[in-house]
């Protein structure tokens, strides 16, 4: 693994010309950095905090990753799980313990994924599917939204839940400061229409220079308007995570390293070239691991890759992970030269920044399209939405995961099974259809084409549906065309075998076709091809019914 990661050269353009990624670093880090920092605050965390995540594990990652422009940080998604853990751990708010809780979860998060990388467990982010996925992330852009609502009206609410939050929400509207509120909805407003005119600027930097000179200018704290407050000026110290909140942190890490590697891998893929190095799944784990658990010393809350940051890196030219070293480079300026301006700026303008970024994890285009091409993935997706919003966000990756894996059982468990025809005037078979009702059958034979693994989960439903068919059309030959059946496991091979001596009993015949390679060699192994005899299987399903149509000579079917 670490010869592997020494072979890395993401980190490096390979021309040597440093030039574009200078200025794709300095531009992610007018992007990230204030994001950063207003995700720490939706984790319940002194922005200083967003500051050091995207210092540590920025450089860590861009030595040990695969990709050459994924930029590594905290993120919304992320930030909201931690919120979520942090509120359980530290329920008092205890600054001092807030730190050490921090680190002991991102060093649990960081340790799960080495671990991870250490069992070759780099395909898990696979078992979580798109419209589940994106109905998590919906659910957890609400939250965050909601979150992050009252810091616009200048109160604050005791958090209970989704649902009672927003009836909180609005019993205390007549608490509202009019001043904070003026500055949250002008800043929104500002992001969102810098944003449409030129996507991925340095919008939040403008609104958060913006912010700062207000509130020097004008004196926003003793008007009222709560600010961000003293920051140190320093480079993150060393901390040390606790063993005693390991065990209890432990559950949410799991979740938190789920969603951090699922994050990581898609940004990586969804902005790799074809002219990039292959994005390897299992050293993604080893450079997120690493990420974190170097983190987790200075500071850091968990991170992962970031879609939209990663994004800006490579719209301006980022051609390596030389990028994240100068947008690391920014943060380290930042906390040592900057961190006094920082304190003076107004929350409601962090709380605007991840309300508008935390609004792009909900697409309802996205969900459209899901309903139009499936709709029991919909209600999947919909059900993982309403997971997060009724049980919780860490509750909600199981939502998420238990809804991935119940949906992947049910199409294993269910395989298609078609009734095949012959096109008229051609030799194409095809699925039976109403959208091809000239297409021929013929009387005394009945052509069935499974598809996928035939296993133990789904070989007695499959077998009933074949026993309905035939009593449906009463053939005289049932011919099994076995081309888009890729393997046949021994329970399979049972029901197969045991249904073709029943059928033989009722004095039908089973003919097999098309069978690949290692389909053929389990029913060779299984005697089930010798018992069949040579004169009953075909290579494919087309040889096998004009077979029966020389024999027979059965007409086609009107």
């Amino acid at each position: 693994m670490v010869k592997d990661a020494r072979r890395n050269t993401a980190w490096r353009p390979s021309d040597g010309n440093l030039r574009p990624d200078l200025l794709a670093g300095l531009t992610a880090a007018a992007v990230v950095l204030p994001k950063a920092m207003a995700y720490a605050t939706v984790a319940g965390l002194p922005v200083i905090v967003g500051l050091y995540t995207a210092f540590v594990p920025m450089i860590i990652y861009a030595f040990l990753g695969s990709s050459r422009v994924l930029s590594v940080s905290s993120t919304s998604t992320l930030a909201i799980l931690v919120a979520t853990q942090l509120a359980l751990a530290v329920p008092d708010g205890d600054p001092g313990l807030l730190i050490t809780a921090t680190a002991t979860l991102t060093f649990l998060t960081g340790a799960l994924l080495i671990a991870a990388s250490l069992l070759r467990l780099g395909h898990v982010a696979d078992f979580i599917s798109l419209p589940v996925l994106t109905g998590f992330k919906a659910g957890i852009g609400l939250v965050i939204v909601f979150d992050q609502v009252p810091k616009l009206f200048g109160f604050h609410i005791e958090k209970e839940g989704f649902f009672r939050d927003v009836l909180s929400l609005f019993r205390h509207l007549p608490e509202t400061s009019a001043l904070t509120l003026a500055i949250g909805v002008s800043t929104l407003l500002l992001l969102v229409g810098m944003e449409r005119l030129r996507p991925h600027s340095p919008a939040p930097l403008l609104v958060v220079g913006g912010g700062i000179a207000l509130s020097f200018l004008v004196g926003l704290d003793g008007a009222g308007v709560e600010i961000v407050g003293e920051i140190p000026r320093a480079l993150p110290s060393l901390t040390l995570p606790t063993p005693a909140l390991a065990f209890q942190m432990a559950p949410a890490a799991i979740g938190i390293a789920l969603m951090s590697f699922t994050e990581t891998i898609a940004a990586s893929r969804a902005f790799a070239t074809q002219d990039d190095p292959p994005i390897r799944p299992d050293r993604e784990l080893v450079a997120t691991g690493g990420a974190n658990l170097a983190g987790a010393f200075f500071g850091a809350m968990p991170a992962g890759g970031g879609t939209s940051q990663t994004a800006v890196v490579r719209a301006v030219g980022g051609r390596s992970q030389v990028a994240s070293l100068v947008t690391a480079a920014a943060a380290a300026a930042t906390m040592l030269v900057l961190a006094p301006l920082l304190g003076l700026l107004p929350m409601a303008v962090l709380a605007a920044i991840v309300i508008v970024y935390s609004v792009t994890l909900i697409q309802p285009a996205e969900f459209a399209m899901i309903r139009g091409v499936r709709k029991m993935e919909f209600l999947w997706a919909f059900a993982a939405f309403l997971g997060v919003l009724v049980f919780g966000t860490l509750q909600g990756i199981l939502v998420a995961i238990v809804l991935s894996l119940i949906g992947l059982s049910a199409q294993a468990a269910h395989p298609r099974l078609d009734v095949i025809g012959r096109k008229r005037g051609t030799d194409i078979l095809r699925p039976v259809s109403p959208d091809h009702p000239q297409d021929e059958t013929f009387d005394g034979i009945l052509i069935l084409r499974p598809e996928g693994r035939l296993f133990f989960a789904n070989a007695q439903g499959t077998g009933d549906r074949i026993r309905a068919l035939i009593a449906e059309h009463d053939p005289r030959v049932v011919l099994l065309d076995f081309s888009r059946v890729f393997d046949i496991e021994y329970t399979a091979l049972r029901m197969l075998t045991d249904g073709e001596k029943r059928i033989a009993r009722s004095g039908l015949s089973l003919w097999i076709a098309g069978l690949n390679p290692s389909v053929a060699a389990s029913m060779q192994a299984s005697g089930f091809t010798e018992a069949l005899g040579p004169e009953r299987i075909f290579v494919n399903a087309r040889l096998g019914l004009q077979h029966y149509l020389d024999t027979i000579g059965t007409p086609p079917r009107e």
